[in-house]
């Protein structure tokens, strides 16, 4: 009773006290008045920051680590938010007036990462930003919970409706460019909100895509573009939205992408014990499309052994039995040796509906601790297997654990003291 009290007065506070640091950050942003460079979308604006990065390096100012309605004027401000304990919430109110009349960054492009992870939080950002120019990913049934209330009081047809309008606010302040995945008709619905000039990205644009171990390659429109780093077919989205950002700027492309670092948890690569390859895609798991995208490049992924560790999709809201349904028809495409399904969703929801045909071709077996799942393949992995991680809940803390070179724990995601304690509770 007391926690669920306690949820209501946070969630009527949200808005109100991150308005107090969105008042003082407008003041900064006023006075150090850079380009405004949005990116955003339920899944890939992480990735497509760090490509922009790669291209333009110390030409802008970037918003890692911050993407929310507290994150962004934190960013402005030069504040860190809550680290160690809710005391500090003190003393980032108290000093965020004198922050906002320090020096301004000095680049003149600032490049935020934005998220709408609640209903209200991107017109919020919208108005505090007022972009430039936003480039927009995706669209998808991600953090649904947050929207589900708007469809039982009408307001939309569908969750999927409600989360692109929110989105859909950042169209409708953007001044002079959004570039956005074409191929989403949710997305397109939003265009008649912007006035700005609207260029779309497709995937038939797409001639070739290839893996190679760390390294991907995209051709499209006569021309050939490399990721040092293994990312899904659906990156091509980030990749064209790039150029066309380039192009906007008037800022000559490094085909290359010579200085790009894949955030953590994005499907990075790394030695394992044994000789064994571990794909990281452990940060977010918050989408059945994300999830989809990462089986998919792993079943074209060149190695003899492969195994797949997939864990629950979260916050779905009323539609968690389905899109967990869904993943059962996925995997009856896939080839690997060993599938660990991992969470109490595609325990209820996703092993039951596997079939005869693909158990008869693939171990299958399930874990809802992520010790367990720890346990398994500490005792079950033989030598050069490539162990593909999709799913949250800790499972950071199994590739831990399996490292052959311990240093590598840093570029794993989570790694603040928080996270840490909790990963020890869960006994990683």
């Amino acid at each position: 009773m007391l926690g669920s009290i306690f949820r209501s007065i946070k969630r009527k506070l949200f808005f109100l006290v991150a308005g107090y640091f969105r008042f003082w950050a407008s003041l900064k942003l006023k006075r150090w008045s850079p380009k405004i460079i949005v990116v955003t979308g339920s899944a890939g604006k992480t990735t497509l920051l760090h490509l922009i990065e790669a291209q333009l390096g110390s030409e802008a100012h970037y918003s890692h680590h911050a993407n929310s309605a507290y994150g962004i004027p934190f960013d402005i401000l030069g504040m860190t938010g809550v680290r160690k304990s809710r005391l500090d919430w003190i003393g980032l109110i108290l000093k965020t007036p004198f922050k906002a009349f320090t020096k301004p960054y000095t680049e003149k492009l600032y490049v935020a990462e934005v998220d709408a992870d609640r209903p209200k939080e991107g017109a919020f950002l919208a108005k505090l930003l007022k972009p430039d120019v936003t480039l927009w990913v995706s669209s998808l049934h991600t953090h649904a919970t947050s929207f589900d209330a708007l469809v039982s009081a009408g307001k939309f047809k569908t969750t999927e409706e409600a989360i692109a309008f929110e989105y859909g606010n950042l169209l409708a302040v953007t001044k002079e460019l959004v570039v956005q995945n074409g191929d989403s008709e949710l997305m397109h619905a939003q265009l008649p909100r912007t006035k700005a000039k609207v260029e779309e990205v497709f995937a038939s644009s797409l001639n070739s895509y290839k893996t190679q171990h760390a390294q991907t390659t995209f051709e499209f429109e006569n021309k050939t573009f490399t990721i040092p780093a293994l990312v899904p077919k659906a990156t091509f989205y980030q990749v064209a939205m790039v150029q066309k950002l380039l192009e906007y700027l008037n800022h000559e492309p490094d085909a290359n992408f010579s200085k790009f670092v894949l955030p953590p948890g994005r499907s990075n690569v790394f030695e394992g014990i044994k000789g064994t390859t571990l794909i990281d895609s452990t940060y977010n798991n918050s989408n059945f499309d994300s999830l989809r995208e990462i089986v998919e490049m792993f079943e074209l992924y060149e190695a003899g052994k492969k195994w797949a560790v997939i864990g629950d999709i979260l916050d779905q809201g009323k539609d968690e039995s389905s899109v967990h349904q869904k993943i059962a028809s996925l995997l009856e495409n896939t080839h690997f040796e060993r599938i660990i399904l991992f969470g109490p969703r595609v325990i209820e929801y996703t092993l039951p509906l596997l079939s005869e045909e693909l158990k008869n071709r693939t171990v299958i077996t399930s874990f809802d601790k992520p010790v367990d799942v720890l346990k398994y393949l500490q005792a079950n992995l033989s030598g050069g297997e490539a162990v593909a991680f999709k799913g949250v809940r800790f499972l950071e803390g199994v590739i831990q654990k399996l490292l052959k070179n311990p240093e590598d724990a840093a570029l794993l995601p989570r790694r603040d003291p928080v996270w840490q304690k909790y990963l020890k509770e869960w006994g990683l």
